[in-house]
């Protein structure tokens, strides 16, 4: 005759058997479709990815000139020769998360993955399920052009211990939650720090002077300072001035935003008004910093407000 002790167990086994069945046979959460598509043009991945010509898919082949070379954007339409239509969900948040491809080679930070590792589990899934909907174009990528040593990639293991800290969980910041959400849509999603920050000889972001601007990015474009300074900055700009710029790419003298901004801008527009004032809020929340543009073309200023 079975003890009450023994019983008590037995029955507990039967529950723990029965959870774990049931947890097994349960679906995994469907993934949001609408929201991976919002995070997908939230983050310009077309502006990168976009193929030659007027392609409205991202199969990549595009040259993005730096200072260590020309890096050639990659196909991530999901095609399975030269796309990730072969990459598993798990590929593909390692590759956002920590910078590490699919055959566990470190990306470079080209792809700005220093960003994307702070976004959310749930919108990486629903990122990468819209994206595995998109048409898969079987375009070849093409190789990266960059100058020695930088083109060879195990040195990028250094550039990593310097510069990449993955963010970890953490507790909520202290502000209100239209400060959190801005936060994130402004570092994660849009990873407007990887334009918008200066760099340093080895092309880490120089965080002490986040948002004040940098001269000869990326293809030579020059990123504005965006801090509130009032005099360098765009301190005289109201939450509601940042919101229409994220809008209509319009600044409150009238201009039209151009090069690379004009891309980032086709993406924002399409977030909701709720958005756009939490990352305008979030942009006058941050350090105002004080940086004198650089004298371009004929002693012209070759950075200012967008």
């Amino acid at each position: 005759m079975l003890s009450k002790i023994q019983v008590q167990a037995a029955q507990a086994l039967r529950a723990g058997l029965g959870g774990l069945m049931l947890a097994i046979s349960l679906p995994a959460a469907a993934a949001n479709l609408a929201n991976g598509k919002y995070l997908y043009d939230a983050a310009d991945c077309i502006g990168c990815h976009a193929g030659q010509g007027s392609s409205a898919l991202p199969s990549g082949g595009l040259g993005l000139d730096t200072p260590f070379g020309t890096f050639r954007v990659p196909n991530i339409t999901p095609d399975k020769q030269h796309g990730i239509g072969s990459w598993s969900e798990l590929d593909f948040k390692r590759a956002l998360r920590e910078g590490i491809g699919r055959q566990g080679q470190y990306l470079y930070p080209a792809f700005p993955y220093p960003s994307f590792a702070r976004l959310s589990e749930r919108d990486m899934a629903d990122l990468y399920a819209y994206m595995m909907t998109l048409p898969p174009v079987p375009t070849a990528n093409k190789p990266h052009e960059l100058k020695p040593p930088f083109n060879w990639r195990p040195l990028l293991f250094f550039w990593r211990t310097l510069f990449f800290r993955p963010e970890p969980d953490k507790a909520p910041a202290p502000q209100d939650a239209t400060w959190r959400r801005g936060d994130y849509l402004v570092n994660a999603v849009a990873h407007c720090q990887e334009c918008h920050t200066p760099r340093n000889a080895l092309g880490g972001l120089k965080t002490s002077l986040a948002f004040s601007g940098n001269v000869g990015g990326p293809d030579g474009q020059n990123a504005p300072n965006i801090t509130p300074d009032k005099r360098t900055g765009i301190g005289e700009w109201s939450v509601a001035d940042i919101q229409n710029l994220l809008k209509t790419g319009m600044t409150p003298d009238s201009d039209l935003v151009g090069s690379g901004m004009k891309a980032v801008v086709r993406g924002t527009s399409r977030l909701s008004e709720a958005d756009l004032h939490a990352m305008a809020v979030y942009l006058k929340s941050v350090p105002a910093i004080a940086v004198e543009p650089k004298p371009g073309p004929a002693g012209k200023a070759s950075v200012k407000a967008p």
